[in-house]
């Protein structure tokens, strides 16, 4: 079973899971705990290969966001939380998609920071230039690449830095099995274009995340139950550089939300 933790407001209280992207771990959450403890129980995770989880098992080669999906899935089971608002940044956000779509009765909001809904042509560029190389270059100059090209600006530091220095604990052979995910990006994300949840949805994006922010405005001006909320002079990463403001938004939408 993955690595958990929890705080518990009340028994009533509803729950709020927080799913890293890869390369992270539950971490990365540590300027949203505080602020919304306040009003949720909250479930943080560390997925598969990262923090304090146990990656897969020698002889298992590939992984699948199925597979991902039934890991949160058998937390959720083991807590008995029936339902939960799903919080996710990058990658994170496209494992509750298919979270959402797996097991849609289980899913009442999603906040969807960071989030990729397709890849542009530099994106993939990018993910065919590491597919290349992977097996000849170390996946820390791969994913420093990444990094940089992602959040380029000198504002963009901190979370480049915290998100480099986390998946420099991940092991050579985990940081492959969640590479080879990436070949699974483009016919996922296509699907979940074509079929756009009937769950309320808030989208958080920096002003200057360059890749994924037009990608996303396009996706939330078709859905009905989908808005977006864009942060000023932030990156990708927003739950870091613009912490204050994305815990804001993010509240205030989950606390609007009927019980």
């Amino acid at each position: 079973m993955l690595y958990f933790k929890t705080h518990q407001l009340t028994t009533e209280a509803p729950w709020v899971v927080f799913i890293h992207g890869a390369g992270g771990n539950s971490a990365i959450w540590y300027r949203q705990v505080r602020a919304f403890q306040a009003h949720f129980n909250l479930l943080l995770v560390d997925l598969r290969g990262h923090g304090r989880s146990p990656g897969a098992a020698e002889n298992q080669l590939n992984y699948s966001f199925d597979t991902i999906a039934n890991d949160v899935f058998e937390v959720l089971d083991h807590l008995k939380i029936k339902q939960a608002h799903f919080v996710g940044i990058s990658l994170g956000t496209i494992i509750i998609r298919q979270i959402a779509e797996m097991q849609p009765q289980r899913v009442q909001s999603m906040v969807l920071a960071g989030a990729i809904a397709k890849l542009d042509l530099r994106g993939k560029f990018f993910v065919g230039l590491g597919n290349a190389f992977k097996g000849v270059m170390p996946f820390m100059w791969l994913y420093k690449l990444f990094a940089w090209v992602i959040m380029p600006r000198r504002n963009h530091a901190e979370s480049r830095n915290f998100f480099i220095r986390e998946a420099q604990k991940l092991a050579q052979k985990e940081f492959l099995r969640w590479y080879k995910l990436t070949g699974q990006l483009t016919p996922l994300l296509r699907r979940f274009e074509a079929k756009l949840p009937e769950i309320p949805t808030l989208y958080v994006m920096g002003g200057e995340d360059h890749m994924f922010l037009p990608t996303v405005q396009n996706m939330v001006a078709k859905a009905h139950h989908a808005t977006l909320e864009i942060i000023d002079s932030c990156g990708h990463v927003v739950t870091i550089e613009q912490p204050q403001l994305f815990n804001e938004r993010a509240i205030r939408f989950l606390r609007q939300l009927p019980a």
